[in-house]
């Protein structure tokens, strides 16, 4: 007989830490001038309003190419989510994925904005949208469907998600304290 188990989180709606604990990702922006700055804002983790201008301007001033211009408006949605402006953050990320749409990290920080706005069920599907793309940091997208998932009360699906984050990244924090709540037990 397989064995079953239950996996119980403590404090119950702790992960709803979502809309504090969505990890974005960043688009790298090669080149030089503004678009390159907001990508490393962006990466470094920034969330200064002065770093969103530049990214502002160069989408204004600058010839970019298409995964540029798209990156870049991820870059500075990203900036946003950090300083959880969930609705105009989602608002880059939908430009970022009608200019690309193959690009994963537009639907995983798409997906984390929505998380954030507590719309945990369309968060989900962008977050499952990008892992089928492909990311950079997949363990960053692990943690935010984990993040949807216990907003939908499903503790099994978000416990196993806090697992593959942790062992794809061992040394990241933040999906190891969501584990610590967790009891699972066996039977």
């Amino acid at each position: 007989m397989p064995k079953i188990f239950t996996v119980l989180a403590l404090a119950a709606g702790a992960g709803l830490l979502a809309a504090t604990g969505a990890s974005a990702q960043a688009v790298t922006v090669l080149g030089g001038g503004m678009a390159r700055q907001c990508s490393d804002a962006a990466l470094s983790g920034e969330s200064d309003l002065r770093f969103e201008e530049v990214c502002t301007t160069a989408l204004a001033v600058e010839m970019l190419d298409l995964k540029d211009r798209a990156g870049t408006y991820v870059n500075r949605g990203v900036l946003k989510l950090r300083r959880r402006e969930f609705a105009s953050a989602q608002f880059d990320f939908n430009r970022a994925v009608e200019l690309k749409p193959d690009l994963g990290e537009a639907y995983v920080n798409r997906g984390a904005a929505l998380v954030g706005a507590r719309r945990y069920a369309e968060g989900l599907a962008d977050i499952n949208k990008a892992l089928e793309l492909g990311v950079q940091e997949p363990e960053k997208a692990y943690y935010n469907r984990a993040l949807a998932y216990e907003g939908l009360d499903n503790m099994k699906a978000a416990y196993f998600d806090y697992q593959k984050a942790v062992e794809l990244k061992p040394d990241w924090e933040m999906p190891r304290q969501e584990l610590a709540r967790f009891t699972v037990e066996r039977r």
